[in-house]
C-alpha cells in the first residue's frame, strides 16, 4: 500500500476480559519494535502513547456487564483519539489491550463516514448481558458495535448501529457461547469458521471477507484478535483455542488488506505478554501489522 501516516495509540485495558496481563499488550508491541517496523517501511509514525485506565476501575451494579463504567469511558476515549487521528488524515493503529477496546476504536473510526469490519477471531464477541455466561464485556465488542448492547457501548460513532451488520466479516471463528450461535444466524453478519477455512481454502475466505467489507463506501477497519492463530504460533493469548489459522494464513490475511488498499483504521488486540514465552506472540503481531501496511516477500 502506498506510504501513509499512521497515527499509534496505546490501549492497556484488561478489564473487560478474565485475565490480567493483556494490559501489558501495548508495551510488548512496542518492545518488539512495532514503531520502527512501519517507519521502515517507510509509513511516517506518530505515537500518542498509552489512553490512561483508572487505577481504581468502577465495577458498576450489573454482574453481566463488569466493569461497565470504566469501559464505556475508556472507550469514549478511545474513540475520541481515533476520531482526531482520522480527521488529521492519517490511519489509526490501535495496540490491545482486550478486544472491548474495539468498541471504541471501530465507532471512532466510523464517526461521519460509512466503513465495512473485518473481524479476525477466534470467537464471536457476540454475547450481550441477557446470554454472556461471563459478564466480560471483551465477548461483546461486535454484538455493541452492530447495535446490540448496553447504551453505554453502543453510541460511540454518533449513531447505532456504528457499523452496519452486512458490511461486516468475522473470520477464523470456531469457539461460540451458546447464546450466541442464534444471536450470530440472526445478525446478518457473514461468519466464516475454520469449518469454511478448511473446505474452501484461506483465500476464498478472505476474498469474501474483503469483497463484504469493502461495499462500505469508505472503506474498512480490521480487528485482528491474536488468539484467532493456533496458539502453538501464538501462546501469548488470554482465551487459547485449538485449532486456529496458521502463521501463514495470518499473514495471507493481512496481504490480501493491504493489497485491496480499503484499509483505513487496524486494531491488535489481546496480546498477553504474562503468558507468552520470550514476546513470540507481539513479535509475530508486529510482523502481521507490517504485511497490513505493505512489507512483500519480493
Amino acid at each position: 500500500m502506498p506510504s501513509s501516516p499512521i497515527t499509534l495509540v496505546g490501549a492497556p485495558i484488561s478489564l473487560g476480559a478474565g485475565k490480567r496481563g493483556v494490559d501489558l499488550g501495548p508495551s510488548a508491541l512496542r518492545y518488539a519494535n512495532i514503531g520502527e517496523s512501519l517507519s521502515a517501511l517507510g509509513h511516517p509514525v506518530l505515537d500518542l502513547g498509552n489512553i490512561p485506565v483508572p487505577s481504581v476501575p468502577e465495577l458498576g451494579p450489573h454482574p453481566r456487564l463488569r466493569y461497565l463504567p470504566t469501559i464505556s469511558a475508556f472507550c469514549a476515549d478511545v474513540a475520541e483519539r481515533v476520531a482526531e487521528a482520522v480527521a488529521a488524515g492519517r490511519i489509526p493503529l490501535i495496540l490491545g489491550g482486550d478486544h472491548s477496546l474495539s468498541i471504541g476504536s471501530v465507532a471512532g473510526s466510523a464517526r461521519g463516514r460509512d466503513i465495512g469490519l473485518i473481524w479476525i477471531d477466534a470467537h464471536g464477541d457476540f454475547n450481550t448481558a441477557d446470554i454472556s455466561p461471563s459478564g466480560n464485556i471483551h465477548g461483546m465488542s461486535l454484538a455493541c458495535l452492530t447495535g446490540h448492547g448496553h447504551a453505554d457501548l453502543t453510541g460511540f460513532a454518533g449513531r447505532v448501529p456504528a457499523i452496519n451488520p452486512a458490511y461486516v466479516a468475522l473470520v477464523g471463528v470456531r469457539d461460540l457461547d451458546p447464546g450466541e450461535r442464534q444471536a450470530l444466524r440472526d445478525s446478518g453478519v457473514r461468519c466464516f469458521t475454520m469449518q469454511d477455512i478448511d473446505r474452501r481454502g484461506f483465500s476464498a475466505v478472505m476474498e469474501d471477507a474483503v469483497r463484504i467489507a469493502s461495499q462500505a463506501v469508505d472503506g474498512f477497519h480490521v480487528s485482528f484478535d491474536l488468539d484467532v492463530i493456533d496458539p502453538r504460533e501464538a501462546p501469548g493469548v488470554g482465551t487459547p483455542v485449538p485449532g486456529g489459522i496458521s502463521y501463514r494464513e495470518a499473514h495471507l490475511a493481512m496481504e490480501f488488506i493491504a493489497v485491496s488498499g480499503r484499509m483505513v483504521s487496524i486494531d491488535l488486540v489481546e496480546d498477553n505478554p504474562v503468558l507468552d514465552d520470550r514476546n513470540k506472540t507481539a513479535l509475530l503481531g508486529v510482523e502481521l501489522i507490517q504485511s497490513a501496511f505493505g512489507k512483500q516477500i519480493l
